[in-house]
């Protein structure tokens, strides 16, 4: 099968994100990098684009550029991925969807609840993918979670319990850092800082093991290192329309811990936990009885899980081939073939309100406020 042409926005030299996109999107053959506008700066992105393999005519100096580029060509890209500052995401997203192209969009998608609902639209009206990279719903034991609740196995969900805590921006001495300044400053971060960087992975999450969505939410945020202006801490409570009951705390000053992603799911009939930093296991508890690790690439796992694992038993895979996942059911969705839960703009918009929202709330003391867009009502 021929591969698909794939083009990159952003993710440059030094990108923390750009080579697990790089890694994910050639992982299973199904995508090769054609083109690229990797940097800010016009020459350094063209000169890392070539050591990337991308030829010279096709390796451009920024997004606007390549937009003209590939719009021009027969052999123009199927999918682009954007990667760049959050305050970039809509514009760029917006204007490869309107040309006809595919896109895949690190989260946030947009830094308003109006860019994300005119991005649904024209997503909706271009008939053209456009996916946020929720990756960790990638995983295939978070795949095997779904599974779980989808049939039955746990019952009915009552409470899910998520945090994504850190330490890493708890020095106080490196607030001036540009790597860690930006994801405080309003200009760059939008209205939120912690919980749209982090929280709303595992507000995402949540949803998507629970096969239900968040309706109303109460927020608490702080900024516990005085010159930050957005939050580094929050916690969100949160209530689902199938009334499940939601709980989850997030943290960039958490120190001492690492990753610090984790998930329990508990119904009428079984409980389930999962944390980032052991993928590869599943907990699981049935009503009166005692706890199993179930374990990635084991026998009796769902078709999901089991189509989404590369390697044998006991032997990890990691967060790149949680990335390769979506790539995977992106390459089945571009050739229109069967594929999976893919994150869609749809997740992004909704992810957007609850972030809109949750700064309303914690500006009101912890009010309960409505999480659902009026355009997905």
């Amino acid at each position: 099968m021929a591969k698909l042409n794939w083009g990159m926005v952003g993710g440059g030299k030094g990108s923390q994100i750009g080579p697990a996109h790089r890694l994910g999107a050639q992982a299973d053959g199904n995508f090769t990098l054609a083109a690229g506008a990797l940097d800010h700066d016009a020459d350094a992105g063209r000169a890392y684009a070539q050591e990337l393999g991308v030829a010279p005519d096709r390796a451009y100096g920024d997004w606007r550029e390549m937009l003209a580029g590939e719009t021009a060509r027969d052999d123009r890209i199927d999918l682009v991925t954007v990667a760049t500052p959050n305050s970039t995401h809509f514009e760029i997203t917006k204007s490869f969807l309107e040309a006809g192209f595919n896109v895949l969009c690190e989260k946030p998608m947009t830094m308003t609840v109006e860019e994300g609902e005119e991005i649904v639209k024209i997503a909706r009206a271009s008939g053209k993918i456009c996916a946020v990279n929720y990756c960790y719903s990638a995983f295939p034991m978070v795949r095997e979670m779904r599974h779980m609740v989808q049939s039955g196995q746990v019952g009915k969900i009552r409470l899910v319990v998520a945090n994504f805590s850190h330490g890493h921006h708890g020095d106080a001495g490196d607030a001036d850092n540009p790597r860690v300044r930006w994801r405080y400053d309003p200009a760059m971060a939008g209205v939120s800082g912690q919980f749209a960087d982090c929280g709303i992975h595992a507000l995402h999450m949540a949803s998507f093991i629970a096969c239900d969505e968040v309706e109303t939410l109460s927020a608490d945020f702080a900024s516990t290192i005085p010159s930050r202006e957005l939050e580094d801490d929050a916690m969100i409570n949160f209530r689902m329309g199938g009334g499940t009951v939601g709980r989850l705390w997030t943290s960039s000053v958490a120190i001492g811990r690492q990753h610090g992603f984790d998930i329990q799911v508990f119904g009428e009939t079984g409980g389930m936990r999962w944390r980032s930093e052991d993928p590869n296991q599943v907990y699981y508890t049935p009503v009166g009885g005692r706890t199993q690790i179930m374990e990635k690439g084991e026998a009796g796992l769902s078709d999901e899980a089991t189509r989404l694992s590369r390697v044998a038993i006991a032997h990890p895979e990691g967060f790149p081939l949680a990335v390769a996942n979506i790539y995977v059911d992106l390459a089945a969705a571009i050739r229109g073939e069967p594929y999976g839960a893919l994150p869609t703009a749809e997740d992004g918009l909704r992810s957007m309100m609850a972030v809109h929202q949750a700064v309303a709330s914690a500006k009101a003391d912890g009010a309960w406020v409505n999480a659902v867009p009026d355009l997905l009502k």
